[in-house]
């Protein structure tokens, strides 16, 4: 296929919203057949518990785990009658998971010697005050809340309709809350102690939920009653303690006297029994808690800094991510095609080529998002260059997302081609950091 002209559009029309979450209870069709979802209400999960996860996938799934960017597992290649058996032993396993609105913190709560406030038990009043007003029911299945304590386990990156963060007022702690987006996007709306923080979130959710199953947060008018009080002085500016994904990545001490060690899943998953073996090293060091990240992180809470290091080379043996200058940190890619219905190139196969091919210039300089198709559910927002797979071929993005219009097209076999041809323009540049010529980068990356 010849490079197509610059802006046609084969996305007429876009995409409508996507529909519920592929709970454990309402598994959802890919490519790739059944994919379900789990997060564990303890937080955690013991080695013991990780080790049977994947061996249920293996069992009745084709092997593939993913961890999500708001720290959910997903197991995938389930059929009708194997999600059913998976079910059934997530719950001898004595694995809890959560159900109704997502209300989100980080998974060091607690345990953060860095975090402003725990955000455990301004979540609990949240979760608390949602089931008393029936809310669980009336709201669509993407509706969520964060509450975000800040620190090294920040929420900065994640999104939702609620945001509450933790503010320093003198020697109190108070709570700002936004609206529909992450830290930089989401709406400042006042600043409040913990009682009135969870009073304003549920009268958020509630407003919400009365336009009906499908509304989000973005779709309150702004002529609602909404509770906007001026944001002053030191509340005034971006909260506190923000992060980016790779500060989860390594080693670093707890404030119970425990080490965290910090792995990511190369964009994102990993084969079950890679988990397996991670998971088996882990509880020979004396690890008894294994928490799913947000950033679609790993991390093991080690009783030593020795066991830390010792599971953090066993980790980068079997091939997961376990440092923040790895190239993979820096790529976002979806399952694609065959895994994803939707998907119109391989995903994860193409970046995991261009790993090696553009290592000097992303992870430090640029940050790649290959998306199989427009929806760019592996990331949402903008990413200095984007590969997006359509129904005629692959097209690049500058500086935007996987929904808006390519700049030009290529073969999806030829998108790795195309990306070396754009890498050499950008090396000739002088600047990779700063992409000049956006239509002549995507000239380089069409023509063959």
């Amino acid at each position: 296929m010849n490079a197509l002209a610059v802006k046609a559009s084969p996305l007429a029309g876009g995409f409508t919203r996507r529909g519920a979450c592929p709970a454990l209870s309402a598994p959802m069709q890919t490519g790739d057949g059944l994919l379900v979802r789990l997060n564990p209400v303890a937080g955690g999960l013991s080695p013991n518990a990780l080790i049977g996860l994947c061996k249920s996938a293996l069992a009745h799934g084709n092997g593939v785990m993913e961890v999500t960017a708001r720290g959910s597992l997903q197991i995938r290649g389930l059929t009708k009658s194997s999600a059913q058996h998976l079910a059934a032993e997530v719950d001898a396993l004595g694995i809890a998971v959560r159900t109704g609105v997502p209300v989100a913190t980080g998974e060091l709560a607690g345990l953060d010697p860095d975090e402003i406030a725990d955000p455990m038990p301004l979540a609990e009043r949240i979760r608390a005050a949602i089931a008393a007003a029936g809310l669980d029911g009336k709201l669509g299945p993407k509706v969520s809340v964060v509450v975000d304590g800040g620190g090294r386990s920040c929420l900065d990156e994640v999104s939702a309709d609620v945001r509450l963060t933790a503010r320093r007022a003198g020697p109190e702690t108070h709570w700002q809350v936004a609206l529909a987006g992450d830290a930089r996007s989401a709406t400042p709306l006042t600043v409040e102690n913990e009682q009135q923080a969870t009073e304003t979130a549920l009268s958020l959710l509630s407003a919400i939920a009365a336009l009906g199953p499908t509304a989000r947060a973005r779709d309150l008018s702004p002529s609602a009653k909404l509770p906007i009080s001026p944001l002053v002085g030191e509340m005034a500016g971006r909260p506190e303690g923000g992060t980016d994904a790779a500060t989860l990545l390594g080693v670093f001490p707890l404030a119970d006297a425990r080490i965290a060690l910090g792995i990511a899943l190369p964009f994102g998953h990993a084969d079950a029994v890679e988990l397996v073996a991670f998971a088996q090293q882990a509880a020979s060091l004396g690890v008894v808690d294994i928490r799913l990240a947000p950033t679609r992180t790993i991390l093991a809470l080690c009783p030593t800094n020795n066991a830390a290091e010792t599971l953090q080379q066993a980790a980068q043996s079997l091939g997961f991510v376990v440092t923040s200058t790895d190239p993979r940190t820096a790529i976002s890619a979806c399952p694609g095609s065959p895994a994803c219905a939707s998907g119109h190139i391989a995903a994860r196969e193409l970046a995991a080529a261009v790993a090696h091919d553009l290592a000097d210039l992303i992870g430090t300089a640029l940050h790649l998002h290959i998306s199989g198709c427009a929806k760019g559910c592996a990331h949402p927002g903008k990413a200095a260059l984007t590969v997006v797979g359509s129904e005629i071929g692959a097209g690049i993005v500058v500086d935007g997302t996987a929904r808006d219009l390519p700049l030009a097209y290529t073969a999806p076999e030829g998108a790795r081609d195309g990306l070396a041809r754009l890498a050499q323009a950008l090396r000739k540049g002088g600047s990779p950091s700063r992409i000049r010529d956006a239509e002549q980068l995507a000239e380089a990356f069409g023509k063959e």
